[in-house]
């Protein structure tokens, strides 16, 4: 893995001028497509880019298809190289989510599942824990949204923020398959969530967020740690549902925290998702002008033109006809270090 702090990160700044977040199309990955407590027997329908899915379970267990079950009892259904002919998507069910797999099906391995230290593989957390909200954006900048630094401050300073953002310490890893930002602040105004619900009676505290990017699949892992306060992480992937959409199961953890801030956190997305979509919803528009455009950066960006470098060359791999994960990858591969989880 590769790491520098964000002020010396040159190879960010080769990113295309023209980089347009619609663009991406990316193969042989597990998308985390529906909380498993919101799959029962009635079918459900989810789309990754222009395929179909449909999702139900039998005698409890979970089925993928590319059709409605009652579309599949007919003779001559249209079936794409998706399921290799058969109807249904390889699946697997984890950490309270079904994961189909987009791409070649004879490549699909549970080894490349993502690695989520925080949450149960049986999917055992409570109800409350998760939430799904949508945005008026393709997946790539909803991801962009999230890795940025300038906005959370003073776009959610009313929640998460304080309205400041000059003493951030930011670190950048990446593999090829990875981008990883680390944020350090220290004495920051303690989060108004923290102070009404969270009981935390200091006037600032040190935080640290650690979020972890699987490229191919848009799963954001992400665990802030508040001192004095808590840990919250919690898992967002942004499902690629068209060019101007994306849908966000999310889950936090939040499980270890007092009453009644275990129970408020997981909601704050209610109140975060409209105030980004207000921003990304426009912005998502500006990518389909013809006119010219120039995307302007602050030093808080460099994350953001870091995932940016890491997609074009994932694309281009595939482009080329390569899918297969580099040695350096390994998306299983046990993060609780990288997220700070062990400090």
């Amino acid at each position: 893995m590769h790491a520098v702090p964000s002020s010396t990160d040159t190879h960010s700044r080769k990113v295309r001028g023209d980089w347009t977040p619609i663009n991406y199309d990316l193969h042989d990955t597990w998308f985390p497509v529906s909380h498993s407590r919101d799959l029962g027997a009635r079918p459900i329908r989810r789309i990754i880019h222009a395929q179909t899915f449909y999702l139900w379970r039998e005698n409890g267990q979970p089925v993928a298809a590319e059709f409605h079950p009652y579309r599949l009892r007919d003779k001559a259904p249209v079936l794409t190289a998706f399921t290799a002919g058969t109807g249904f998507y390889p699946l697997v069910e984890r950490y309270g989510y079904i994961w189909v797999w987009y791409g070649n099906p004879d490549a699909a391995d549970r080894l490349l599942l993502p690695h989520i230290p925080f949450l149960p593989q049986d999917g055992s957390l409570p109800g409350y824990t998760q939430r799904t909200v949508r945005f008026d954006a393709t997946s790539a900048l909803s991801v962009e949204n999230l890795i940025d630094l300038t906005h959370a401050d003073f776009l959610h300073a009313n929640t998460i923020g304080d309205g400041i953002s000059e003493s951030d310490e930011v670190e950048v890893q990446w593999t090829s398959e990875t981008v990883t930002r680390t944020r350090t602040v220290a004495q920051k105004s303690v989060a108004p969530i923290m102070r009404w619900v969270g009981g935390v009676r200091a006037k600032y505290q040190d935080f640290r967020a650690v979020l972890h990017i699987h490229l191919r699949s848009n799963v954001c892992i992400s665990y802030p740690r508040f001192r004095p306060g808590y840990d919250v992480p919690n898992l967002q992937p942004f499902l690629p549902v068209g060019k101007h959409r994306s849908r966000c199961d999310v889950t936090f953890n939040t499980t270890a925290a007092p009453v009644p801030f275990r129970y408020v956190m997981p909601r704050i997305n209610y109140i975060i998702q409209p105030q980004d979509n207000s921003v990304v919803r426009p912005q998502n528009q500006r990518y389909f002008d013809t006119d010219e455009r120039r995307d302007l950066h602050s030093r808080f960006d460099t994350p953001g033109t870091r995932y940016r470098y890491q997609m074009e060359q994932l694309v281009e791999r595939q482009r080329a006809g390569q899918f297969a994960y580099g040695s350096d990858a390994e998306p299983g591969r046990d993060i609780s270090a990288l997220l700070g989880m062990n400090d």
